[in-house]
């Protein structure tokens, strides 16, 4: 399946320290001819981290893709009944993210249009980044992996030694894990070495 033409929704939330990734496959999709619309959490658009600034980023995501971000709720709900994108990418998905996910919670400009899309039956793509992956949110991440339309970029564990609950997304394996999902495959193996 082509990225060509296809309208992809990425929404970031918090994971700050994947955010160097993050931009570097945000410029990649856009190489690829996708249609990009960026979604921000609250998180994202407002905390300045050692990692940069939310003001920075939301210019970056401007400057791919061409297209002004989403930043409320109200401006990410119209992605359902708009049947607005072929496919939704939360890129990073923090713990928080991936939990309010699996429990129907919808607080944030994120997960607003992760709701929206999942109505259309549309798949949606999960970049995880959490530090309790094999802990108190290992459940969470079970519901979703059960769940319909939600497929994974392939993670693994990043720090076992010092973090040995933390597990992370390859985002180099965003744009095979997104062809996948658009054919309403997961992309495999699912769980890599770091």
């Amino acid at each position: 399946m082509e990225l060509k033409g296809k309208k992809i929704g990425v929404a970031l939330t918090g994971s700050f320290c994947t955010y160097k990734k993050v931009f570097q496959e945000l410029e990649k999709l856009a190489e690829e001819g996708a249609q990009i619309q960026t979604i921000f959490s609250e998180a994202a658009q407002s905390i300045d981290s050692r990692f940069g600034k939310a003001e920075d980023y939301v210019k970056e995501a401007e400057r791919i893709t061409g297209r002004k971000p989403m930043l409320t709720i109200s401006e990410a709900e119209p992605i359902g009944p708009g049947n607005l994108l072929n496919l939704l990418i939360l890129l990073p998905c923090t713990g928080n993210t991936i939990a309010k996910l699996a429990n129907g919670i919808t607080d944030t400009p994120a997960l607003m249009a992760a709701k929206a899309h999942l109505r259309n039956e549309k798949p949606l793509l999960l970049s995880i980044s959490t530090n309790d992956a094999l802990g108190m949110n290992m459940k969470n991440i079970g519901l979703l992996l059960n769940a319909k339309h939600i497929y994974f970029i392939p993670f693994g564990q990043d720090n076992p030694q010092k973090k040995p609950n933390s597990m992370i997304a390859h985002t180099e394996l965003l744009i095979p894990a997104a062809k996948a999902a658009l054919e309403g495959k997961q992309y495999q193996p699912l769980i890599l070495a770091y």
